[in-house]
């Protein structure tokens, strides 16, 4: 490809609205442009990356035995009400009006599709297992588009969906896409790390996700150095202190209340008594399927929403608002504690720890000091119900965990049988009993591998692409346009390298070296072969890798010979790096 025939609109400055690495590179060379918020055209370059990813992940879910289909976008509101998601789902469902006042969304994600498929075509145990997959647009209405494409309105997924008839073929098929995901972001050059997660509106049982650690991702990696330990902010589990809970004192003094105005936050609170935050704890109430409940975190702790879900044992679980909170509790936001509390209460396991807590005190303006865990206030119903924090035990090995942001890249789920019951997806047994088909569901953000290699993969310069997602291998770079040996050359490397599968783009713009070299730097082509009018004078030709320092000379003579060797030797080095990755993962299973 002749650069001077693509469309390749490279920009000096960074774009005024961006944040992110990716979002600014990715701009700045010229590989996509912003049509609207959370909404990108992928300009050919930039579509190029992409079709490299679907390849790869195309290439290894064919190999790890799913099918491809492709499912429409548009999808009757019905199934979502048949499965109980479309409230459950929140604001991001995109609806529409169809004609004769029919309504319709626009597909965030496909379990109600394939599972009406599956109960429509499968009905027997001897068309089972199956593992369906699409790689498809996806539309979801984020409130916050942000950082360029890794929040966005409009996305490619890779979805996937397992059915089998028990849990033996679930973990059969839920292992074979795991290892299929690590060969995925292996062959992506992504440093990836795989963590336990919550499945939250999708619903399952067990998941896990593939994060590349990173500093404007939006979620939390929980990790620990000592023994592997990593999950995800929702799931990450605190380990316990190796003392027991001391009792209460019994000599202690019974609570003073304190008047306290306005005084709402944890920090005031803090600031006008004089106390650390980790002597108060707040009381927050949620409503778990319509009923209220209260949980108490330590002040400087933040309440998980997921594990207070799973400890109710609730499907959903929200925040109530200020006026559920008054009539249930009988006090307002910000004087809530759990001194003669109402409702049902939940504690965190580390208020029990604290020998005498600040708390609300249940009255407008009032705070109670001196509050003694157990004696003035039950604790029979603790459990882990905040977030990890860095120093945390780890939940294994107690040594400290440390916390650091992520990109979600891939998410696998053990779903069960949640939408099967829900929307009657069964299959026949050998004795023609009906039973529900057990389900998993496994999704990729090809657009976030792009925008994920981008974070981790670039300089002052530029972008440095790995070599199998960058849209061309190799930048021949001419000097001289109009020298007919620079030419002659520049074609015949474009001919063998072309004929050899490699992916070759000519600079063949008449301007100044420094721009071209700027130019091939900002869009991060592995390889840069420069040739010029000098340089033949001389008998050799540059060669540089976008990620080496400075570049080196070979003969001209042996133009054809060096560059398809660079590029071999680079392919077979990524790819001895995968059979390493794939050796140290299956030594760390067995072991």
């Amino acid at each position: 490809m002749r650069w001077s025939q693509s469309l390749i609109p490279t920009l000096k400055e960074s774009p005024a609205d961006a944040v992110a690495s990716s979002h600014i590179l990715l701009q700045r060379s010229g590989m996509i442009r912003q049509l609207g918020a959370g909404a990108y055209t992928y300009l050919p370059l930039g579509f190029r990356a992409l079709q490299k990813a679907v390849a790869i992940i195309r290439e290894e879910m064919d190999a790890a035995g799913a099918i491809e289909l492709l499912m429409p976008a548009v999808q009757p509101v019905e199934l979502w009400q048949e499965s109980g998601r479309y409230h459950a789902m929140g604001g991001i469902l995109m609806e529409l009006r169809l004609g004769g006042d029919k309504h319709a969304v626009l597909g965030p994600t496909h379990e109600e599709v394939v599972t009406d498929i599956a109960r429509d075509l499968i009905k027997s145990y001897r068309q089972l297992p199956i593992v369906l997959y699409q790689i498809q647009t996806k539309f979801r209405d984020e409130p916050r588009p942000r950082f360029g494409i890794l929040r966005t309105r409009e996305f490619l997924m890779k979805d996937a969906y397992s059915f089998g008839t028990d849990l033996e073929q679930l973990n059969r098929a839920y292992d074979a896409m795991f290892e299929a995901y690590c060969r995925i972001f292996d062959r992506c050059g992504l440093p990836y790390v795989v963590v336990e997660a919550e499945s939250g509106p999708i619903g399952g049982d067990s998941s896990h996700e593939f994060m590349v650690p990173c500093d404007i991702g939006e979620d939390a990696v929980i990790q620990c150095a000592a023994c592997g330990y990593a999950a995800n902010r929702e799931r990450a589990e605190v380990g316990t202190e190796p003392s027991p809970i001391p009792p209460p004192d019994p000599s202690a003094p019974a609570p003073t209340a304190v008047e306290t105005p306005n005084r709402r936050t944890i920090d005031e609170l803090c600031q006008f008594l004089q106390v650390r935050p980790e002597e108060t704890a707040k009381l927050l109430v949620f409503l778990a399927d319509g009923q209220p409940v209260a949980v108490l975190v330590r002040g400087d702790h933040e309440a998980n929403e997921a594990k207070v879900r799973r400890m109710l044992g609730a499907t959903i679980l929200e925040p109530a608002d200020a006026e559920t909170i008054e009539r249930v509790a009988g006090a307002p936001m910000g004087f809530l504690g759990p001194v003669g509390i109402r409702i049902p209460l939940v504690v965190d396991r580390a208020v029990a720890r604290v020998p005498r807590l600040v708390v609300g005190g249940n009255a407008l303006d009032v705070h109670l000091t001196g509050v003694i865990p157990g004696r003035d206030f039950p604790i029979d119903r603790l459990a882990d119900l905040r977030n990890a924090e860095p120093g945390d035990p780890c939940p294994r090995c107690g040594s400290p965990l440390a916390v650091r942001q992520g990109i979600e890249i891939g998410h696998v789920f053990k779903l069960g049988t949640k939408y099967s019951c829900a929307m009657g997806a069964e299959f026949l047994d050998e004795h023609g009993q009906a039973h529900p088909m057990i389900m998993g569901c496994y999704g990729i953000g090809v657009n976030r591998i792009l925008a994920a290699a981008v974070e981790t993969g670039h300089d002052k310069d530029g972008i440095v692409w790995p070599l199998s997602l960058a849209p061309y291998e190799v930048v021949l770079v001419p000097l001289q346009v109009h020298n007919e040996a620079v030419l002659d050359l520049t074609a015949t490397l474009e001919r063998h390298l072309t004929a050899a599968g490699h992916d070759v783009l000519v600079d063949d713009r008449d301007l100044r070296p420094g721009v071209k070299f700027k130019d091939a730097d900002l869009i991060g082509i592995p390889l840069r072969v420069v040739l010029s009018e000098r340089g033949l004078k001389e008998g050799t030709i540059e060669l540089k890798w976008r990620n080496e320092s400075a570049p080196r000379t070979v003969a001209a003579e042996e133009a054809v010979a060096a560059v398809l060797g660079e590029l071999k030797s680079a392919h077979e080095a990524h790819r001895s790096r995968c059979e390493q990755r794939r050796h140290a993962r299956a030594a760390a299973q067995s072991g």
